[in-house]
């Protein structure tokens, strides 16, 4: 639980931190590896679907480290969201870089 805080993960979560804060990516951006931390990207697409003022955006910002808007503002249509969260499967050697597409 703790690898990406260790000295083998910090690289990883360097390349999606920014200022100590989470790097906002476009859908076609992604993080920046050196050719020696070269990972295998796994992608998943999240569709969100739920009842108005329930906290799907909150909780895609929040995970996104975003702020969090203060007020409840009805989301028109889709909102695409693109996160990278390097992790290290316990079955595995190797770390695994995963892209999530958050559609809210």
């Amino acid at each position: 639980p703790g690898w990406l805080l260790s000295p083998a993960g910090r690289p990883y979560l360097d390349c999606i931190l920014h200022r100590n804060r989470r790097r906002i990516f476009g859908l076609l951006e992604r993080p920046a590896l050196p050719p020696a931390l070269a990972v295998p990207t796994v992608t998943y697409k999240l569709f969100l679907a739920g009842k108005s003022g329930v906290g799907k955006t909150a909780l895609v910002a929040w995970l996104g480290g975003t702020p969090v808007p203060p007020a409840h503002h009805e989301t028109l249509g889709i909102e695409a969201t693109t996160l990278f969260w390097p992790a290290k499967p316990r079955a595995s050697a190797r770390p695994v870089l995963f892209q999530l597409h958050f559609w809210d």
